[in-house]
């Protein structure tokens, strides 16, 4: 597969990814009758709350982290493909990371742990490689 084709392909599935955890937030409140803004409430026929149902406040939470680390490697991954590095190196640096922002989610969204933070340090790793391979093949070549 090409530089551009693993990039988008991994891109459009993060994004999906993103896009389930915004339904377990919606699904959370409708499903709890709980919603921290009041027009929501009485749209939904629920109740106003200060504070978000535990689900609802979970899946949030792995949307932030999202939000931390997604861009970030995407960004590093469009240096990549500009520059033109390993396909097939590339192909493994987006497969793992996808994969581990997959279970990431869910085992934050679940509370399991340790796996939350070992799925999470496996996809950091797979960032960081990707990093060395862009100084190398860019930076330092």
């Amino acid at each position: 597969m090409a530089l551009m084709q693993t990039f988008a392909l991994t891109a459009v599935v993060l994004e999906f990814k993103m896009l389930a955890i915004a339904l377990v937030q919606g699904r959370g409140r409708v499903s709890t009758g709980l919603f921290e803004i009041p027009e929501d409430a009485k749209l939904f026929h629920g109740k106003f709350t200060e504070q978000e149902a535990p689900i609802v406040d979970r899946a949030s939470r792995a949307w932030r982290n999202d939000l931390e680390n997604i861009p970030i490697f995407l960004i590093l991954a469009g240096i990549y493909v500009a520059a033109g590095l390993s396909g097939r190196a590339f192909a493994w640096y987006c497969g793992i990371f996808t994969v581990m922002r997959i279970l990431h989610t869910y085992t934050y969204i679940k509370g399991i742990q340790p796996w939350r933070t070992v799925v999470y340090t496996i996809g950091l790793f797979a960032m960081i490689a990707m990093m060395i391979h862009i100084l190398i093949g860019v930076v330092f070549a």
